[in-house]
């Protein structure tokens, strides 16, 4: 399982370090890639590949120059991704494009600028990042959109490049510990705690479980799975336990 050439795109973020440091600590050579240099360069173990996403060309490039030192990837895990919207009634149309462009097409750019090496490797591996909010309605409309998309695109690239020893899978986590809650916790400190009665667990993730699941799809314990989702969220899409009490009267 170790040896391989991993690129993990939004290597910046919450769970993209925690990606970052499962993948090296695995034995693997981590390629970081992310807009935001500064960030980046706080990220250790990585070799870093500095461009927009949204920008296919760029993409490109930055992966080839990387690829030309660390050789050709082996595993992609497609992580970047941004949630700013939170409603339809204030989304405009340059919203839609923006969060569109990163979300949706930033990932098909990153499998594009790999897709090569991973077919010709005969055993390439493709971890989509996605999110519950692509199965169900839970705020952050565009984001969720286009994560629903990725799960229809995840399962076309398991089925076509399949015969070629691609396989490619999501996760789709719930509510994660990252910066990007920050905002929230300084409007209300307790945030996580009253979200946490709609998980069956009773808990919300670390970045680490969902980095976990990552590594277990991408390496040869899981050879026979593709084109799978699996949600990585405290069993939230399992069922509503706060509604089903109200309907049983089971708290009454």
């Amino acid at each position: 399982m170790s040896g391989r050439v991993v690129l993990i795109t939004g290597a910046a973020g919450g769970i993209g370090q925690a990606l970052c440091r499962q993948f090296i600590a695995a034995g693997d050579t981590v390629i970081g890639f992310d807009r935001d240099a500064a960030a980046l360069a706080k990220v250790p173990g990585i070799v870093p590949a500095v461009a927009d996403l949204t920008d296919a060309a760029a993409t490109s490039k930055a992966v080839a120059d990387v690829v030309a030192k660390t050789g050709p990837v082996d595993v992609l895990i497609a992580n970047a991704a941004i949630a700013e919207v939170l409603s339809l009634a204030v989304a405009s149309p340059a919203d839609w494009a923006r969060e569109t462009e990163i979300n949706l097409y930033g990932t098909v750019n990153s499998v594009e600028a790999v897709r090569a090496g991973l077919l010709a490797s005969g055993n390439g591996a493709i971890v989509v990042i996605g999110s519950v909010n692509g199965l169900t309605t839970l705020g952050h409309p565009i984001y969720s959109a286009a994560k629903a998309a990725l799960l229809s695109y995840t399962k076309s690239l398991a089925v076509e490049f399949g015969p070629q020893g691609l396989r490619a899978n999501m996760i789709c986590p719930g509510t994660v510990r990252t910066p990007a809650w920050e905002g929230r916790m300084q409007k209300n400190p307790e945030v996580f705690e009253r979200l946490k009665k709609w998980y069956p667990l009773r808990r919300v993730s670390d970045p680490d479980d969902i980095a976990g699941v990552a590594l277990f799809l991408a390496s040869d314990a899981a050879r026979m799975i593709t084109g799978a989702m699996i949600p990585v969220d405290g069993g939230l899409m399992a069922g509503n336990a706060v509604m089903t009490a109200e309907l049983t009267l089971e708290n009454e």
